[in-house]
């Protein structure tokens, strides 16, 4: 690391629970963003794992050498680790680029007892990739921020003030190829989604919901925005995530 983490963007491990409750961030953000879900899981009484992903929570130029493999197999670790601590089941909750790990995860390990996605990318815009492909044979290395997409002008998501392009191309790689594979994650899904996103389309979650084989249950958010953890609607998502943990683990 070029610099320290980002105070509050600490990883959480906990033991304490029967059942676990792995918890992941979005790209160029950090746990900040996922703190108020993981602390309510662990107040409910689950284990809880929030890794921190390489390249996050400290400099921006950590994160320009990290890709999807990177994130992915942190995101295995960290699932690894709970699976293996607890007694009984796992449910895995992720925002944003942490909805397309989720979903991954899913993808990989049927025993999952559930999945949350909020306003998860699992899909690649159109034509994006190649404009960013282009900018990044040209020689540049960032662009501005996509991070930090909050209604609520007290939140602060602690996210890089600049976007690294190899990365967010191989972000954008990941979800074309994670999009055929929705259809087989069987595990009950609860999908919450933003009206107002201006970093993910809501039809990604629109394509989610449609796609999985598993049970869906879909939370439509009026007053928040892409980081919706830390926007007005944080306490019915904490909420939300918390009833659906208990009923899938139950």
């Amino acid at each position: 690391m070029t610099a320290p983490i980002v105070p509050g963007a600490e990883p959480l491990s906990t033991s304490d629970g029967e059942h676990g409750v792995l918890v992941i961030h979005g790209f160029t953000g950090n746990p900040v963003s996922m703190r108020g879900i993981a602390d309510a899981a662990v107040a409910a009484g689950f284990a809880v794992e929030m890794p921190l992903l390489p390249g996050h929570g400290t400099s921006v130029d950590d994160m320009i050498p990290t890709r999807w493999a990177d994130w992915a197999n942190a995101a295995e670790g960290a699932y690894t680790s709970l699976r293996d601590r607890v007694d009984g089941k796992v449910v895995v909750v992720g925002l944003s680029m942490g909805g397309a790990l989720t979903c991954h995860l899913a993808t990989q390990h049927p025993e999952i007892a559930g999945i949350v996605a909020i306003n998860a990318l699992v899909s690649e815009p159109a034509g994006i990739r190649d404009l960013l492909t282009g900018m990044v044979e040209a020689g540049e290395t960032t662009m501005d921020a996509i991070g930090s997409d909050i209604a609520d002008p007290d939140a602060d998501e602690k996210a890089y003030d600049r976007t690294p392009l190899a990365p967010l191309v191989s972000l954008l790689e990941a979800a074309a190829l994670l999009t055929p594979r929705l259809g087989s994650i069987a595990c009950p899904t609860l999908i919450i989604t933003s009206h107002q996103d201006h970093t993910v389309e809501p039809a990604n979650s629109e394509l989610l919901a449609a796609a999985v084989a598993g049970p869906v249950e879909h939370l439509w958010l009026d007053k928040s925005m892409h980081v919706a953890t830390l926007d007005y609607d944080k306490a019915d998502i904490e909420a939300a995530t918390i009833a659906f943990v208990h009923r899938v683990t139950a």
